[in-house]
């Protein structure tokens, strides 16, 4: 199958509502950090990823079309070297805006107890459930340590990483494989580069707005709970 959308946008621009919107259009599951969460097995090869180690791209991706969010979004040119022929999106947000919803969700992510609980206590009989302590600190070496140098607090540095997170990724990805946009911008923009028709009478999904955060989060949680 293969991937063919790799999503270069960091978390919290829109990276949920695009994996649905990707879903509608056809593109088969589209990986997400959620779909880490439910599957903390898939916590190796991204690990060997982190590491500059080879990857078994068939074994992390397959039934995947498309990748968005972290940790996929930190790898972007290592995905687009596997599958060169993937078309990229750079979903973007005004930066401000961007960084006080990335400091009062993504940074600040806590499950509830009453959630954690069942996990830890499903953790010494559930080799996946034993896993879920090696993708947080994934996502923490990559993202927060890696990413942000362990300074995200520091809104001017935060910022500056941003924009040249978003500067590299122009610079790195052919301008006729790449999208700049924002999922405000709704189904056009997104449709005409992936030459698919725009869906008849049904509005753009947007996902994880605002108070919509804590709701993803314990569905992510439920989703190896049970």
């Amino acid at each position: 199958m293969g991937i063919k959308v790799v999503g270069a946008g960091l978390g919290r621009t829109g990276t949920g509502s695009l994996k649905m919107a990707l879903e509608r259009l056809g593109y088969a599951q589209c990986y997400h950090f959620s779909e880490l969460i439910a599957h903390p097995e898939h916590v190796t090869q991204w690990e060997k990823l982190s590491q500059g180690r080879s990857v078994d791209w068939t074994a992390l991706f397959d039934g995947y079309q498309a990748v968005v969010d972290y940790p996929g979004c930190c790898f972007y040119k290592e995905i687009l070297q596997a599958y060169q022929d993937a078309k990229v999106i750079l979903t973007v947000r005004d930066p401000e805006r961007w960084y006080n919803s990335t400091l009062k969700t993504l940074y600040n992510a806590r499950p509830p107890l009453r959630q954690l609980l069942p996990l830890l206590l499903r953790m010494p009989f559930s080799s996946k459930h034993r896993m879920l302590p090696r993708v947080v600190r994934l996502y923490h070496r990559i993202a927060w340590k890696g990413l942000f140098g362990g300074r995200f607090e520091e809104k001017d540095h935060a910022l500056a990483v941003y924009q040249r997170h978003s500067e590299e990724v122009q610079c790195v990805v052919p301008s006729n494989q790449l999208l700049i946009y924002q999922v405000e911008e709704g189904w056009g923009p997104l449709c005409e580069f992936l030459g698919q028709p725009v869906p008849v009478d049904e509005p753009f999904p947007h996902q994880n707005m605002g108070g919509d955060f804590r709701q993803m989060q314990q569905a992510m949680f439920r989703s190896v709970s049970g």
